[in-house]
């Protein structure tokens, strides 16, 4: 197993998280989850159903483009809770990063642990591969700002309405649980 590649299966207290590669086959489902990413910002505005979903799609499909342009060789999975597409996570890698530039959940699937357990995966990977673990966190998505600065991720750079979040190996974090 090389460095940048993950066990297929993890189990997180009573659920058993996976991850699979994604395939086209998986597109529909990928968008929905974006859409679902997406859900409080497009309440905001005044649009049919049509035009959010256009939007949605023409959003995804920049964003696609865009990892896929900066990132080739990519890891592009849909996550699995026990056995069900629960979300999806994207990470890519370079010389001296491990970039995690996606990662989302359907609604149903969160607080249950499994951002939890995916980000320490990819934390023990950061160790072994003494790369810097990094992200980019949405600044009115709470959950996630908290969940980040839980686990020992430091901001290192606003970017507008981004914070650009860095965990390092061998810093402490400051969660002691296992799970949440």
């Amino acid at each position: 197993m090389d460095s940048f590649t993950k066990p297929s299966s993890i189990t997180s207290d009573s659920i058993d998280v996976s991850l699979r590669p994604v395939t086209d086959a998986d597109q529909e489902f990928l968008i929905g989850v974006y859409a679902n990413s997406r859900a409080a910002e497009l309440a905001q505005v005044d649009w049919d159903e049509s035009q959010k979903d256009a939007f949605i799609r023409w959003q995804y499909a920049m964003q696609k483009q865009e990892y896929e342009a900066r990132y080739p060789s990519a890891r592009y999975e849909v996550i699995l809770v026990d056995g069900v597409p629960a979300g999806r996570i994207w990470v890519g890698m370079d010389e001296t990063q491990i970039r995690l530039l996606d990662i989302a959940l359907l609604a149903e699937f969160q607080n249950r642990g499994v951002g939890t357990h995916l980000l320490r995966q990819l934390m023990d990977e950061a160790t072994r591969t003494n790369k810097a673990l990094r992200h980019m966190v949405f600044v009115l998505n709470d959950n996630a700002n908290r969940l980040y600065e839980r686990l020992g991720f430091k901001t290192i750079e606003d970017v507008g309405g981004y914070m650009h979040m860095e965990w390092l190996p061998g810093q402490d974090t400051n969660d002691n649980s296992a799970s949440s």
